[in-house]
């Protein structure tokens, strides 16, 4: 009995930390002076809509699903680190590594859940597996799909977050959504340039 108490105690303490990624806004749309920023939370979310979209027999979209719900969850500890903040990929990556092990390993003492929590992260991390080089495929495309959303919302320049995704992409499907958003996304520059040029 008082194991069974201790162990749901933990699971709502990591449920609490979980919390967190609803409340810790994306450090790259802070950084443009986005109001409202979608949080990690909002993020990975739409990332698991999109596994659940992908029609490649050859992948394990169940898999892809729950790599795109537990690939930040390391930030509910250590936040959202860009490369902007001066701080090494190895760091970044010590810190992660140390928030998924306090939690997994500590926190939810090595459960068999927890287990699998951690090797998907691992995978995902390591880009071992096709499933983890998609689900970071649709890491990027998430973000682009945003940083459109951003654009016509807040009426801004986000050049830079496709700039730094150009040519990244690798898995079929998502090229074919990556072209398919450059498309409208030039056709909107378009109009906007034009009402510019009505306007002066």
């Amino acid at each position: 009995m008082d194991n069974t108490t201790t162990n749901t105690s933990n699971i709502l303490e990591f449920l609490h930390i979980c919390e967190k990624l609803k409340k810790t806004k994306r450090t790259g749309w802070i950084c443009h002076d986005i109001k409202n920023p979608e949080s990690i939370s909002d993020h990975m979310h739409r990332m698991s809509i999109l596994s659940l979209l992908i029609k490649d027999s050859s992948l394990n979209r169940d898999k892809c699903v729950k790599m795109a719900v537990v690939h930040d969850l390391a930030e509910a500890l250590v936040g959202d680190i860009t490369p902007f903040e001066g701080i090494s990929k190895a760091e970044k990556n010590r810190r992660e590594f140390e928030a998924m092990r306090q939690m997994c390993t500590n926190l939810l003492e090595n459960s068999p859940q927890s287990q699998e929590i951690f090797a998907l992260w691992q995978e995902y991390e390591d880009n071992s597996t096709n499933e983890a080089k998609f689900v970071k495929d649709i890491d990027k495309f998430e973000m682009i799909i945003q940083a459109y959303e951003y654009e016509q919302s807040e009426n801004k320049d986000l050049e830079q977050f496709f700039e730094s995704t150009k040519g990244k992409f690798n898995h079929p499907e998502v090229k074919c959504w990556v072209e398919e958003l450059y498309s409208k996304r030039k056709v909107y520059k378009q109009q906007q340039q034009m009402k510019r040029n009505q306007i002066n």
